[in-house]
């Protein structure tokens, strides 16, 4: 099949983005254009539809090979332009070459070079003398000196000079003309120049809009024009009194002219700055000029002031107290600090085309939140779309902004059910250093940075969560974050009540989750336990321990290796949750497992056969892994004679299914 030239050009500037983590463009190009069968999602496919093979190759010996394949388009054809210019500088007398800023050569006769050198050397002169802003604009004509004020254009060549009197009225008014429009073209550039310095810093998102700027410069030209042309009759008016008033000198004409040149100009500049004031309440409604708002971040930062403030989310700056309690109950003392496993994860999503629904862990530690984070994700993707006609394995397959929604309602659920379904606080990081550390606490950059936020709506919860879901996504502290949220929802005295020893750490040896922390983002309560409710032992002369389970049914659930060595108990609440998702935990490692139909929770058939699909963030999965699971009657007689190549993940399983038979499809299992 032979791919078309759009869906090339779209694959082109998707690996572009993709390459230089623009997640924000690439959510708003998949909305705008979604990706369809025809989409080209493999970089060596788009090479050779391309024919870049060479290009790239060459690329890749150079000292500072570049990322990305339209960068390497670009640099050839800047390439051979350059090589053009080389062969037209040799090209015959009759003909010169003049070059754009755009590098493209520019041919022109002599006798039309002639003309363009003169204009070019009489507007430099008068720039030099009136220079006052770097971006100068030159504007070349030749006004007779028999047209009047009538005939004015804001274009024409000036004829004023250092040191000379003001003259006739239309060149009073060329002049001021001049600046003014100088003024606005030193105001475009310098605002030109601010919004691509927003672009640089990644502050803007989507096409900037630079049509507005001249339409804003000829808006405020119509302006002066109109103005000028109002005043022009009043000054008339005041000349011709002047010339019937042989009482005043010359001087003092002068003095009054440019007395009348000051009240215009401040005219002009109150209604090209758009002031709706006292001061134009004399003029005409046609004559006032409004100008258009273009700064998109300007207006969302406002809109996102309002919003907040409207639901009343107070936040408050993170102080010692606090963070030694925090770090006390994560990590066991306020000596410690994260590990960089713990500093540089954040939840990014995979760029491969089977597994855009998982969430990639970089290195060991923290994979407990990832994964139940991904069970919540799973979720909202499977069995909660607003979009019910997408088929289920679609689903599995989301773009950008899906990914990034479920993402905000996987965050704000898990918030929430930690908050009792009253409230819930989230903390993001201010970037300022909020408190002086004293006594014995080991400073870090993490907490001291932290603005904490309550909210007691969950649809505010949800609207902040998106508002500052960039730093859990794309941030290095997603995990962090997270996590404190989650303990401050809770309250840190509720959470150590949770646990059957209250000194137990939520971050145990070497990073690692402990099941409080995972029992925390699963089901809102930091139980030290998986089986259902609370078990009291009796440890003899009377003394009772209580162990806390879990008390609730659970949404998504937990399969546990532990359990095949009857080490724990997973009660039902976990083992059979309303959606069919379960967090496995084998051997000190949490991964995903998870259906797509939730029937099979509730089926009652001797012969049931179904598939379960299986993701491990950490284990750099570059293919969906499909098991397909026979019960009962369907599953077949044959097994395993060697205990120690019998997959973990079959034994995980056979917690739930009891006896059940796993079939990996030709994928390797996993040992």
């Amino acid at each position: 099949m032979i791919a078309s030239v759009e869906e090339v050009s779209l694959s082109l500037v998707r690996e572009y983005l993709s390459r230089k983590g623009l997640k924000r463009t690439i959510a708003c190009m998949d909305e705008e254009h979604p990706r369809t069968e025809a989409s080209i999602n493999n970089r060596s496919q788009l090479r050779e539809i391309l024919n870049i093979e060479d290009l790239h190759r060459k690329n890749k010996v150079q000292n500072t090979p570049l990322k990305t394949l339209l960068e390497i388009i670009v640099r050839h054809h800047i390439e051979r332009l350059n090589n053009e210019e080389l062969i037209v500088g040799s090209a015959p007398r009759g003909v010169q070459a003049i070059s754009s800023p755009a590098r493209k050569p520019l041919l022109i006769n002599d006798s039309g070079a002639d003309e363009v050198t003169a204009a070019f050397v009489s507007s430099k002169q008068r720039s030099d003398k009136n220079e006052t802003c770097p971006f100068k604009p030159t504007h070349v004509s030749s006004l007779s000196e028999k047209e009047g004020p009538s005939n004015f254009n804001p274009t024409y060549k000036l004829d004023y000079q250092k040191g000379k009197p003001l003259l006739e009225p239309h060149q009073d008014n060329e002049n001021f003309v001049q600046k003014e429009a100088d003024r606005n073209t030193c105001i475009t550039a310098v605002t030109q120049k601010n919004q691509t310095n927003r672009i640089r810093r990644g502050m803007v998102a989507g096409p900037v809009p630079q049509e507005s700027n001249r339409k804003r410069q000829s808006r405020r030209v119509e302006a002066s024009q109109t103005l000028l042309g109002k005043d022009e009759t009043n000054r008339q008016v005041t000349d011709v009194d002047l010339k019937s008033n042989k009482t005043h000198s010359s001087t003092a004409s002068s003095e009054e002219g440019k007395l009348n040149l000051l009240s215009m100009e401040q005219n002009i500049m109150k209604t090209s700055k758009v002031k709706t004031g006292p001061h134009v309440s004399d003029l005409n409604a046609s004559e006032l000029v409004l100008d258009d708002i273009d700064d998109d971040d300007d207006l969302r930062a406002v809109s996102v002031q309002r919003s907040v403030s409207e639901f009343h989310c107070s936040g408050c700056v993170m102080d010692q107290h606090t963070a030694t309690e925090l770090k006390t109950i994560l990590l066991g003392s306020s000596l410690n600090c994260f590990s960089v496993e713990w500093m540089n994860q954040g939840f990014t999503f995979s760029e491969t085309d089977d597994l855009r629904y998982g969430i990639v862990q970089k290195r060991g530690g923290p994979c407990g939140v990832l994964a139940s984070v991904q069970a919540f994700v799973l979720k909202k993707l499977l069995f909660e779309n607003p979009d019910s006609s997408i088929n289920i394995l679609r689903r599995l397959r989301a773009s950008s902004s899906t990914r990034r929604r479920c993402l905000v309602l996987a965050l704000a659920e898990i918030l929430w059910r930690a908050g009792n379904e009253t409230q819930a606080t989230v903390a993001i990081s201010s970037g300022v250093c909020h408190y002086t550390p004293c006594g014995q606490y080991r400073l870090e950059g993490v907490l001291k940075k932290m603005k904490c936020f309550s909210l007691d709506n969950i649809k505010d919860l949800k609207f902040f969560l998106e508002q500052h879901i960039e730093q859990f996504e794309a941030g290095m502290l997603g995990c962090i974050l997270l996590t404190i949220s989650a303990v401050l929802s809770r309250s840190i005295e509720r959470v150590r009540e949770d646990m059957d020893v209250p000194t137990t750490t939520l971050i145990g040896a070497h990073g690692y989750c402990t099941q409080e922390l995972v029992n925390l983002l699963l089901c809102g309560r930091a139980a030290s336990n998986v089986f259902d409710n609370d078990m009291e032992l009796d440890s003899g002369n009377g003394n009772i321990t209580l162990l806390k389970g879990i008390k609730d049914p659970c949404e998504v659930g937990l399969l546990s290796l532990y359990e095949h060595y009857n080490i724990c108990k997973v009660g039902a609440n976990l083992k059979s949750p309303s959606f069919p998702i379960w967090v496995v935990c084998s051997e000190s490692h949490f991964s995903v497992l998870f259906g797509l139909q939730r029937e099979l929770l509730t089926s009652q058939e001797k012969g049931l056969e179904f598939d379960l699909y299986y993701y491990d963030g950490l284990a750099n999965q570059q293919e969906e892994i499909r098991l397909t699971i026979s019960v009962g009657k369907s599953a077949t007689s044959s097994q395993e004679v060697d205990a120690d190549l019998i997959p973990p993940l079959n034994l995980c399983i056979r917690t739930r299914w009891k006896d059940a038979s796993i079939n990996w499809n030709d994928t390797e299992p996993l040992l």
